[in-house]
């Protein structure tokens, strides 16, 4: 029995506010309706003792060890700076000049 209608379609429709022509409207139902069932099957065979999966193969994240490395000095971080001063990078102001 299929639990969706024409009229269940263009009430969809609606609600996302598409304009949805006759012919759509059939399309639509028709592969709803097959959407509805495959989930209904999927229902059936998921069971408590099924663990829900993410993805197919178990992933792992591998993380390298944070080791402290050189450090630059802040002469060699500003360098390459187009504009400095006091040992800070100099930028072009974004915030009025009230703040």
């Amino acid at each position: 029995m299929s639990e969706i209608t024409p009229d269940l379609v263009r009430h969809l429709g609606v609600l996302a506010r598409i304009q949805l022509s006759d012919e759509e409207v059939d399309r639509l139902t028709g592969q709803l309706d097959v959407i509805v069932d495959n989930i209904a099957k999927v229902s059936e065979v998921a069971t408590p003792d099924v663990v829900a999966t993410s993805h197919p193969v178990a992933m792992q994240n591998v993380f390298r060890p944070d080791v402290v490395s050189g450090q630059l000095t802040p002469a060699q971080v500003l360098q390459n700076a187009p504009d400095a001063a006091d040992g800070r990078f100099r930028v072009t102001a974004i915030l009025g000049e009230e703040q």
